[in-house]
Formats: C-alpha cells, structure tokens, sequence
C-alpha cells in the first residue's frame, strides 16, 4: 500500500519543476513511510511513496520499462503470482518479485485491459512513452483512492486531494456543490470536496493525452439471471470467503484481522485463523473499546448489546492473540488527534468519535502489524444494515439510510446558517441524487417487485454508502502506515451475492443469511445469532461535555471564517444541553461543527457560495 501522485504537462518542462513533484510525493508519506522515489520527463513526472509488503527490498517505485512505460502504484493485486506465471509463458521476464512488476508487464501485454485480469484493490497511473499518454486506473470496488484535477495543458494526480493541493496550479475552493455533498451523504461519483478536483471513479480508466482527457468503465454492478438453489449458494458464499481470505493473508508482514465481534469480522478471524493454524501462525486480532462501555451500556437506535462479550467469545474459539485498545473520553475528544483525523481524511466529515477511536485504534495495531483484514463491506454485500429491513426506510422515496432516523445521518444541515442552508438546498439535492442513483440500477425482465426494489437499495449501498466508508478506513489506516485489505470487496463475491434474489439474502428470517450459514463452522453460538450492530461510538457523557467546552471556546472568536457556514445561536444552544441528555442529533452537530472549525484553519479554503 502506497501513496502515489503526478504530473502531466505538455508544455512545461517538468524536469524543471521537480521541487514541486517532491512537494506533491512528500504530502503522503504517512502512506507510505518505508521509502520515497520520483521519476521525471520533460512532459511527465511521477511521484511514489512506499509502504512494503510484498518483495520488500525489489518493489522500489517509480517502476519503469525503458522506452516503454513508468509506474506508480498503490495497493495490491491478490492473483499476482498467477499473472506472472502467465506473463512468463508470453516471454516476459521479472527483476523482482512484486506485484507491482506484474501489473506493469500486465499492462505492456494487454493495454488498459490489463483490469480484465486484476483482482484486488488497486490505484495505479501509468505513463505509456509510445503514445506519451498517462493511463490511470482505480479497482472495481473504489477500495483506494484516486484523484485528478484537470489543467490547461494536462492534469494533476494523487492518492489524495493534499497531494494536488500542493501544487500551485491546484487552488483551494469549495462551492456550493462540494458543500452540498459534504452536508448530504449521498457520495455523488466523482465528486471532490475540492472545486475543479474529481475522483477517478471505481471501476473507471482515465486516460489523457493532447488531445484531452477520456474515460472509460470497466465494471459496474449488471443485473444476472441467479440459478443457484439454497444449498448451492451457500456452498458458493463458503468457498468464495475461504479463498478470498487465503489470498488476502499474503504479505511478507506481520498480518492481523480487526475484531468487532459482530458477523462479519468474526466471520474473517474464523477463516484467517484457521488458515493461519494449517501453517504454523496464531492469529493476532485486534478491537476498539471505550472505558465503562461495557458495564454501562444502554441500548440506542442501532445498537442491541455491547460488543466486549461477543470478542472474547471469537477470539476464545479461535484461540487468537487478541488485544483491546481501550479509549477514554479526553482520547477521544483531543483536539489535535482531530485535527490529524481531518489531515488523513481532507474532509470535515463529522463523524466524531467514530473516526478519532478507529485512527487511534489503527495507530496501536500499527506498533505490532503492518496488514490487518477487516470486515468492511459485509453489510452492503449482503443486505445487513437495519434500514434494509425497515418498511419504512426502503419505502421512503430516497437513500435508506438517510430515511432510517438516527443521530448521524438526521438534520445534518441544522448547524448551518440559514441563508447556507437555502443555497445549499439539500432536500433537493439529495433527491435529484437519488433519483439520479436509482435511475441507473439495471433490472432483469420479469423480475418481481420486491426483487426490483431490494436489487435497487442493495445497489445504492454497493455504489454510493460503502465508498464512504471505503475512503474512511483507507484514509484513518494509511495516515499511520497500516494496509487494511477488505475480503468482502471481492469482485467475485460482490457480483455473485448481488444477483442472489432477496428472499435468498434473508432465507432464515434474519439479515445476512447466506453470510451467517456459510462461515457458521467458525463462529461461535452467540455471534451466529447476533442481531447487527455497527461500528461502535462511545456514550460516556464525558465525551459530549468535552465537545461542549471545546464549542464554547470556538464561539469567542468572533471573526472565525467556520462562521460564515455555522450558525452560532445553534451551536451555542447545542453546547448548554445536559451533556446526559444530548440527542446524538445534537452530538452530531457539534462534532461537524468541530470538524469546521480544525479544517478551515488547516486548509484555508477560499468558499464561493453563489
């Protein structure tokens, strides 16, 4: 896992602005803290920051064939090993044994479609000297990030926006359509915070040359027929997991997996650990916790139980190396470990506790691991989520989980002044947006109306919901160098459950049947018959008093530039409720207010609210 970043210029000689390349480079190297390298052309440079995994002393990058092609790469390409096989057999031959050769050689073989044989998580950009081209490529799932920001005579590149920011072509301006999607959840395709800034889209090839900028996709959800009876599918489901999880546990790196105890992480830890045991290794698990979390819980919205009981039930029956990171409120609520958060992830994006403890927790497991595999994704792939089988949210004319009433996702836009809230307008973005999403979802002929509707609301969560989430846990890992790789992000599996028929999906009565039924010979009793519960959030009063004090402070400084957006009699209100009663609407707010606050006094973005 890497960071990689460029610069195509066809009329700037850029062996003449290589400070600027090693400026752009320089921005990721928390992504990369092993090794640094650039590789320069009158038109072109490339910029590589290395965290090693695979071949650790021959995977050095910018990689490049002579006259041929120049690469930077970021990720990992699970079939890697047979690729080579195979491109030997075409007559190519390989100076090193990483991935990264493989992909190169895969390229010179087969053009951009070298994606048609790639399965893993992927961002790579690609300078072809033949054609003097730059080709870029983001895997199918969108699980690495990849950004582009167009120019008067080429482009700009990189794993984050920070890394184009650094360059003075790219100017910091945020507009009413960055803000509308920032306040929205709805993740528009392509959309950038950032004014003039796109994300190459998942599954989506870029390419740029002088006569502009093109794009292609290469994979997208499709609507097939399912033929598999009951039995079958879950059969399926079984030797997908365990050859997905086998090929993910590669790595010349201490490896682990993140325990939630919840289905589908545990579901992950019994698969690695017994594939660990067959040669020789324990596993290593890992989970977050909150101080008195446990002997204190209280049931909320989305949440049943405490997750504590459920780990130690996992990692008893697997016999892991486990190890809790156990948070406090004043952890949670440090204003530089927010600050941090919103450097890794170049949004203000709100989420509070839930992305300070996951950066903390990935900070911990980055001082013993280097690789951890995470149950990201389960829920999309295989209808988990409760607004899945909620009437209410799946019938309510937009995105599920914006219907589905909880504090994270309801009233975002109350912090906000009301002049911003009227130019915004996101009652009707986020409605052009789902209309917009919905109308692109294929179906099958004769396809029922239930299937229909539940086909549709799977596909929001596989193309919009889950790469937030995706770009969330890439920017909290790689900002302290740890490579999380998602199982349940396989292609392979992704496209098979998505077309298995919703009464399938649910066949015993419950959420993620099929998931349940096919990992049930390594979970224990009680996580098999766990009702979902999500990543978790603290609810010490302590936290919430913390966010108050540190609101109150903000509002004395009269001329802060995060009030051109947030209303102060708001957030001076949300910071006089009783911290023991605070709606977690109203906790939300302060925390996307907080967030405002660190951003613009990191960032200094130029606002154009028209």
């Amino acid at each position: 896992m890497c960071g990689i970043a460029g610069w195509v210029s066809y009329d700037t000689d850029l062996t003449q602005r290589r400070e600027v390349v090693d400026a752009m480079t320089e921005t990721m190297a928390c992504r990369g803290p092993d090794d640094s390298g650039t590789w320069v052309r009158p038109n072109v440079a490339l910029g590589h920051r290395r965290l090693a995994i695979i071949d650790l002393p021959g995977g050095r990058q910018p990689m490049a064939e002579a006259g041929l092609a120049a690469m930077v790469y970021s990720g990992e390409a699970y079939n890697f090993t047979e690729l080579r096989e195979e491109l030997l057999k075409r007559g190519h031959k390989f100076e090193t044994d990483s991935d990264t050769e493989v992909v190169l050689h895969g390229y010179l073989e087969w053009g951009d479609e070298v994606v048609d044989h790639l399965n893993g998580m992927y961002a790579f950009a690609i300078w072809d000297e033949r054609d003097e081209k730059l080709v870029m490529i983001r895997d199918r799932m969108g699980i690495k990030p990849f950004y582009y920001y167009p120019t008067g005579d080429g482009v700009l590149f990189g794993s984050e926006p920070k890394a184009i920011l650094a360059n003075p072509l790219a100017r910091k301006v945020v507009d009413t359509d960055g803000l509308r999607e920032l306040m929205s959840m709805t993740k528009t395709p392509g959309w950038s915070l950032w004014k003039g800034m796109h994300e190459v889209g998942p599954g989506t090839i870029v390419t740029v040359d002088r006569s502009g900028i093109r794009t292609r996709t290469y994979w997208k959800l499709d609507a097939k027929q399912h033929t598999d009876d009951q039995e079958t599918t879950v059969e399926r489901v079984r030797e997908l997991m365990t050859d997905i999880v086998h090929r993910q546990l590669i790595a010349d790196v201490p490896r682990c997996v993140l325990l939630s105890g919840g289905l589908d992480s545990s579901a992950v830890t019994g698969l690695a650990a017994a594939r660990l045991a067959e040669q020789g290794e324990r596993l290593r698990t890992f989970s977050v916790d909150f101080q008195g979390q446990e002997e204190n819980f209280k049931p909320d919205e989305v949440r049943d139980t405490p997750d504590s009981p459920f780990i130690r039930d996992v990692a008893r029956l697997v016999g892991s190396d486990h190890k809790d990171v156990v948070l406090n409120p004043a952890e949670l609520s440090d204003p530089e470990v927010r600050r941090k958060v919103l450097a890794a992830r170049d949004i203000p994006a709100g989420l509070g506790d839930m992305d300070t403890s996951l950066y903390l927790l990935f900070k911990a497991i980055r001082a013993e691991s280097t690789v951890a595999l995470s149950g990201e994704s389960a829920d999309e792939v295989f209808g988990g989520y409760r607004w899945f089988h909620d009437e209410a949210a799946v019938n309510s004319g937009t995105f599920p989980w914006l219907a589905f009433r909880m504090g994270l996702t309801s009233e975002r836009g109350a912090l906000l002044r009301g002049e911003v809230q009227e130019k915004l307008d996101l009652p009707g973005y986020i409605a052009d947006q789902y209309a917009t999403a919905v109308a692109e979802v294929e179906h099958l002929d004769g396809e029922s109306e239930q299937d229909r509707k539940m086909r549709t609301v799977c596909n929001l969560h596989l193309s919009r919901f889950v790469r937030m989430l995706l770009d969330r846990k890439d920017r909290a890992s790689m900002a302290v160098g740890l490579e999380v790789r998602v199982p349940f992000c396989d292609h392979r599996l992704v496209e098979y459950v998505y077309n298995t028929p919703w009464s399938l999906k649910t066949f015993d009565g419950r959420e993620k049947s099929l998931l349940r039924h096919a990992t049930e010979h390594v979970l224990p009793t009680s996580v098999r018959d766990r009702v979902k519960s999500p990543y978790p959030s603290t609810q010490d009063p302590g936290y919430a008093a913390a966010l108050q004090q540190q609101a109150k402070e903000a509002l004395t400084e009269r001329d802060n530039p995060v009030f051109e957006l947030v209303d102060r009699d708001w957030l001076h209100r949300a910071s006089e409720v009783d911290p023991a009663t605070m709606s977690s609407a109203q906790r939300s707010g302060i925390d996307r207010a907080l967030d405002l606050y660190h951003w613009f006094d990191l960032y200094r973005p130029e606002l154009q609210l028209d």
